[in-house]
């Protein structure tokens, strides 16, 4: 069916269905419904199919990934599984997302068959933090012991046949799990680096090369259990970061207070929090007062306050006062697993760099296979040395062809950015913004809510001729009842400062224009210039005043009666503190088109760009017009950043390079519509975000080039008899290592 439906049409095609299917009730007919029903349909011009099985789309957690390679032996054999419909195994979150119409114990089991571990995810066991097996690091130990044994031996009496009877057992110990992984990888037909290793070590068996052998083995579990302890650090760092939620929570049923596991929680049911306690599920304040720290989702070091009607978020810590809250959202929905969800789906999104990087290593790993054998196989055939000569050569060719470490290059380093981020409170929703994140030349800011607070402030109260206490005081009378934005900002600014509230009568809007009401005996009014023109009041020595503060960006007030004007309120939106050291920040990491686009005046505009620094600003602009000006940085040669709120300025958001968002905490739109989210409703964010991209892609291409030069090097140093095989498996699995070290750092980059 397709998702626009004819409903008027699929209604009476319903009607009809049910028509029918009573109709056969009631003949007692011994046709089914089935055999019947398709042809009752097709009189009505209507057609009627049964519906397939529906797949289950399911994430499971897969244990004993190596390399790379493994995830593409696991898609292999799954792909062979008639009902599995699309699997994507990610090597570097460790998950596979496979869609499929069997149950997912079937699955599982598939999987072992594979020769891997998997576990289905659910809510209960997202974000349990998977330890390292120690069975790898004991085998290690057992076969490099052997191996020392066999090696001192040697300066013995003891004979070959025993010292090669150590060396095998350390062989088999130690390579045991390559050797199986081998067997499933080539039922598979995939070609990993189990396979070459496991042939390089028979083949060095084969010749006699028992010590090299058994170093090669030891080497390459070394490298294994290193690299799987960082990867896991890595996978893990996300659940690690995010301060979780608690499980369970005090629920207040009726008079009592009862302890209840978070998924058995509905929406509007009432959590106790006593402080010092995590909050469990996201909901609002009912009663009570505290500070809460929303580091978790917003990564803002100070606690926020809360009061009666305020959001509270899961994972966050309630610091002082006990706090009654309403549960707004169930656990699968809050802040905090969206933010997990949205993390790890960023996480497995491939960049481009690591999409050529892959696809380069698809083709660079057979073709060094097809190339080692030939080295094995020619020269003795053309009588150019002996055969155990270039049977070493090749082997050695074997060990160098993996690209393992070229192609962990560019994953870890995503992963472990975008968990440095999301411990900071951003969303970096995957690989490819990350990169244009790190590219950015230009950044275009809305300014309402974004470079300013959005609600206006009391600027000022100019009295003419009267006190200042007066006008604000007939303002505040005028202005109680009105639900104004601008209104509002002058009753809160009276109450400020105290001023008192007069008794006012025969109140009346008057559109667009203002208010009016009778205080005492008198007349008075406030609103626009417009209002006071219309009523004829002589403006005299005002009007060179009030044509003054409008040009300098203030929406003003007037408040007088029709003979005379009494005072003028200066009204503006108050730029964020925020946002002034965000764009110092950004200036100082190397950013300095900065812009500003509004659709306020040309006035108010450049009051706003001379606060913040803003030197180009684009003014009096309508949502279309914002894109223009997106496409005219473009056009300049710009990679551009648009940020906004994610809702009111989308076609500007979509039209840029990479869309930015902020205060997604709480904002589901932003969270799901932005390329980056800035979860706290803060801009000072997002130098650390281009700062920590930049540093992504640097260490990125450090890793790329390290690796290839790495290759190269074996690659040449084979033919000169230079490279050994236990020296090949070093330095294959240690470029790996140092690969994923480097990229580590990610993790570590502050603010």
């Amino acid at each position: 069916m397709s998702d626009e439906v004819d409903k008027p049409k699929f209604k009476k095609t319903l009607t009809l269905v049910k028509a029918a299917s009573d109709k056969a009730c009631q003949d007692g007919c011994c046709e089914t419904p089935n055999t019947r029903l398709p042809g009752d349909v097709e009189q009505s011009g209507h057609s009627l199919e049964p519906l397939e099985k529906k797949a289950n789309f399911l994430t499971y957690h897969i244990e004993g990934m190596d390399c790379s390679s493994c995830a593409k032996t696991i898609e292999n054999h799954l792909n062979t599984v008639p009902s599995v419909k699309s699997v994507t195994v990610n090597f570097s979150t460790g998950k596979a997302k496979i869609e499929h119409g069997n149950s997912a114990e079937e699955i599982i089991k598939e999987v072992q068959n594979a020769g891997y571990k998997a576990r289905l995810v659910s809510n209960k066991t997202a974000n349990i933090v998977q330890r390292p097996s120690k069975s790898g690091a004991n085998l290690l130990v057992l076969s490099g012991a052997l191996l020392l044994l066999g090696f001192l031996g040697s300066f013995s009496d003891v004979s070959s046949f025993m010292i090669n009877m150590l060396y095998l057992a350390s062989i088999v110990i130690g390579g045991y799990k390559p050797a199986k992984s081998t067997f499933y990888a080539i039922k598979s037909r995939s070609l990993d680096m189990n396979v070459l290793m496991t042939a390089a070590v028979i083949g060095a068996a084969a010749i006699g090369q028992w010590l090299e052998g058994a170093t090669v083995v030891w080497l390459f579990a070394l490298g294994n259990v290193l690299q799987t302890r960082s990867i896991e650090k890595t996978r893990n760092s996300i659940r690690n970061l995010i301060d979780l939620a608690p499980p369970d929570a005090w629920v207040k049923i009726g008079d009592d207070i009862i302890r209840k596991s978070v998924e058995e929680i509905s929406v509007g049911q009432i959590m106790i929090v006593k402080p010092g306690d995590k909050i469990p599920l996201d909901g609002e304040v009912i009663n009570g007062e505290s500070t809460v720290n929303q580091a978790p989702i917003t990564g803002e070091s100070i606690p926020v306050d809360k009061i009666v009607g305020d959001q509270v978020f899961a994972g966050t810590i309630n610091e002082h006062g006990l706090l009654d809250i309403k549960v707004t959202k169930l656990v699968e929905d809050t802040t905090i697993a969206k933010i997990i969800h949205l993390v790890e789906e960023a996480q497995e999104q491939k960049a481009p760099t690591q999409a050529f990087v892959d696809k380069f290593a698809r083709l660079y790993t057979p073709i060094v296979f097809v190339l080692a054998l030939v080295v094995m196989i020619l020269p003795p055939l053309i009588h150019f040395g002996d055969w155990g000569e270039w049977f070493y050569k090749g082997l050695e060719l074997l060990v160098v062809a993996c690209p393992c470490a070229l192609v962990i290059s560019t994953p870890v380093a995503i992963v472990s950015a975008i968990g440095n981020a999301a411990k900071n409170g951003v969303l970096i929703k995957g690989g490819a913004f990350l990169e244009v994140a790190g590219k950015i030349s230009a950044v275009a800011f809305d300014k309402t809510g974004t470079l300013t607070e959005g609600k206006p402030k009391v600027t000022g109260v100019i009295s003419l001729g009267n006190l200042e206490h007066d006008v604000l005081s007939i303002a505040r009378t005028l202005e109680e009842y009105s639900t104004h934005p601008i209104a509002k900002a002058i009753v809160d600014h009276a109450c400020d400062k105290a001023v008192p509230l007069l008794k006012g009568e025969q109140f009346r809007n008057i559109v667009g224009k203002g208010i009016h009401a009778v205080i005492g005996v008198t007349e008075y009014f406030a609103g626009n210039l417009r209002l006071f023109q219309d009523l004829k009041t002589p403006l005299d020595q005002a009007e060179s005043l009030i044509t003054s503060l409008q040009q300098e960006g203030n929406t003003l007030v007037l408040v007088g009666t029709k003979e005379k004007l009494i005072g003028i309120i200066t009204v503006a939106d108050t730029v964020r503190e925020s946002a002034v050291n965000a764009l110092k920040h950004l200036k100082q990491a190397g950013i300095n088109d900065i812009v500003m686009l509004t659709g306020d005046n040309e006035g108010t505009a450049k009051k706003v760009a001379a606060q913040t620094g803003i030197t180009r600003y684009f003014a009096e602009l309508l949502p279309e017009d914002k894109v223009k000006a997106i496409r005219k940085l473009q056009n300049e040669g710009n990679i551009v950043a648009m940020v906004g709120d994610g809702i009111n300025d989308a076609p500007a958001l979509a039209t840029a390079d990479l869309g930015i968002a902020m205060g997604g905490a709480g904002t589901d739109t932003a969270m799901e519509t932005a390329d980056v989210v800035l979860m706290a409703d803060s801009l000072e964010k997002l130098p650390h975000t281009v700062k920590l991209s930049r540093k992504a892609l640097r260490i990125i291409k450090q890793n790329i080039w390290f690796s290839i030069v790495v290759k190269l090097a074996a690659l040449i140093l084979i033919f000169p008899d230079i490279l050994t095989l236990w020296i090949a498996v070093l330095s294959d699995t240690g470029a790996a290592l140092l690969v994923i070290l480097n990229s580590m750092r990610l993790l570590k980059i502050k603010r």
